[in-house]
């Protein structure tokens, strides 16, 4: 009878092991599944569209070393990637259309594209740009801080300038800004403009949301406007006084240094000839923008491939592969950063249709 106990307890006390393994080794189990320090995420394929902004053929032969050099960075952030394929649309649409379709990864794109096609693409980077040594919005800063000049500062944007020539009219906005007075619509409505297409952002939508902004009325509702075919012109016209005002980019100025007095007829320097009256909100810089339908751009992919291009761009080898682009650094971006670039392209539609 004892024996028989003994036997029954040696058998519950076996069932409880055998229980015991079972539960342990359960298909029902978690299993650790969290990446080892050190281990790679794997990535079959990334791919990088270009829009053409130059020859596409160029852009193909300056940006061949980027599926290298963007993989190596890429590793350094954790992630190891088979290949980089790298293209050029054929057209700017193209290219955002491809990024909201999900058909491309990452887009190098100008703010424009990006907001058009927002809905499809998140923007990772703004570009970057030497900055100038003038950036109030107060146009007598800059007045009285001439010449502007070129800083080893990095920027993400370019402003426009609303520029007062030698002309008398234009000597006499420029004497009442630099005496610390607001100009009126009456003081700049009869002087002679010289704008850009409706398409330039410096040329014609910036300076077209400033006069909004400031006197509620635009470009057309000026006495006289005339489309000039590039800067030298408007330019040229400035220093002869046949214009009173231009608008252009910031450091149009200091392209056109060298023309004003021996080509463009000026009488003094361009700095001494010319003021600003006006200054125009940021205009952002083109910017690195990924697909928000790419199954593959999870958040930490984005934050590596947001790192890895702001980390080829300081290398001399990454440099040279962004120069084509005139990009010389990354910053990393949010969608506000655009909010006037959605004005603008609202006031492109309206002016368009």
């Amino acid at each position: 009878m004892n024996i028989s106990k003994k036997i029954v307890s040696l058998l519950l006390a076996l069932a409880m092991v055998f229980s015991l393994v079972a539960c342990g080794t359960s298909n029902n189990e978690p299993k650790d599944t969290s990446k080892k320090e050190g281990e790679l995420t794997k990535v079959d394929e990334i791919s990088v569209q270009f829009v053409p902004s130059r020859d596409p053929e160029d852009i193909i032969n300056a940006t061949k070393p980027l599926g290298d050099i963007l993989k190596k960075h890429l590793k350094e952030q954790g992630f190891d990637v088979n290949k980089i394929d790298i293209s050029v649309g054929t057209n700017y649409e193209a290219t955002g259309e491809a990024l909201s379709s999900g058909s491309i990864d990452v887009g190098l794109i100008p703010g424009g594209t990006y907001v058009l096609y927002d809905d499809g693409a998140e923007v990772l980077l703004t570009a970057t740009r030497k900055g100038l040594s003038n950036d109030s919005e107060n146009a007598k800063d800059w007045n009285e801080n001439k010449p502007t000049k070129l800083t080893d500062k990095q920027v993400t944007y370019y402003r426009s300038i609303i520029i007062a020539g030698p002309s008398e009219k234009g000597q006499e906005l420029a004497k009442k800004v630099n005496s610390g007075a607001e100009l009126t619509w009456d003081d700049i409505k009869d002087a002679k403009w010289g704008v850009r297409g409706i398409s330039s952002s410096a040329g014609y939508i910036y300076p077209y949301l400033y006069l909004k902004d400031k006197f509620g009325k635009t470009i057309p509702d000026l006495k006289s406007v005339v489309e000039m075919d590039n800067y030298n012109t408007s330019m040229a016209q400035l220093a002869t006084g046949q214009l009173d005002v231009i608008v252009a980019f910031a450091d149009a100025r200091m392209d056109n240094e060298p023309k004003w007095q021996s080509e463009y007829q000026g009488k003094n320097t361009i700095w001494e000839d010319t003021n600003i009256i006006g200054v125009t909100d940021p205009i952002y810089n083109d910017t690195v923008s990924v697909s928000k339908k790419s199954s593959k751009m999870t958040a930490e992919l984005k934050e590596a491939l947001a790192n890895a291009f702001i980390e080829l761009a300081k290398t001399d080898e990454g440099k040279e592969v962004i120069k084509i682009y005139n990009h010389e650094g990354y910053e990393k971006a949010k969608s506000e950063d655009y909010d006037k670039e959605r004005q603008a392209q609202k006031i492109m539609k309206e002016l368009n249709q």
